[in-house]
């Protein structure tokens, strides 16, 4: 007890507490306790805490970059008109050839090609499609440039965006 401050006796919850000067009757007030006090000061520091860590954890995601998801694009392909005739395919060509359909299965089994086909018509009617992922137009218009089809001579090919609306799943 500081010396000139009265003494003080309190009930509170049916106990008796001896409160002893001005320092201790700031610490108990309207029946709580010391502890309680600090408890909530514990707990005031704990919901501080854990606002910073959320805070600083939200900022962290929102700063990683986020994969572009992958577009859809389709590109049709037509014979140039010398190859219309099935007895004008050279050895070249069909080799050439050959490259397209090996890059097309390997683009599918890495998961960039969706589906890829073409009609059974004669000649100047026929086409085929590729319908394929790419990060944007240009890497897009780039993979179907590079088709040894479209390279090569054989084909002419025309670039559009597509989104796939209902697939079939394989058995």
């Amino acid at each position: 007890m500081l010396s000139g401050e009265p003494s003080q006796n309190r009930l509170f919850s049916g106990q008796e507490i001896r409160i002893e000067g001005k320092e201790s009757s700031r610490k108990v007030r309207e029946g709580h306790t010391v502890a309680h006090h600090q408890m909530k000061n514990r707990s005031r520091q704990l919901l501080i805490s854990l606002t910073c860590i959320f805070t600083v954890v939200q900022t962290l995601n929102a700063e990683e970059p986020k994969a572009a998801k992958p577009k859809q694009f389709i590109y049709v392909l037509k014979l140039v008109p010398r190859l219309y005739a099935d007895s004008a395919w050279t050895k070249e060509d069909e080799a050439v050839l050959k490259r397209h359909f090996t890059r097309f299965q390997e683009a599918i089994k890495s998961g960039q090609l969706i589906l890829a086909g073409r009609t059974s018509e004669p000649g100047d009617k026929t086409f085929g499609i590729a319908i394929f992922q790419a990060t944007d137009e240009d890497a897009a218009r780039k993979f179907m440039q590079e088709d040894p089809a479209v390279s090569g001579g054989l084909m002419t090919s025309e670039l559009h965006p597509f989104a796939v609306a209902l697939e079939r799943k394989n058995p």
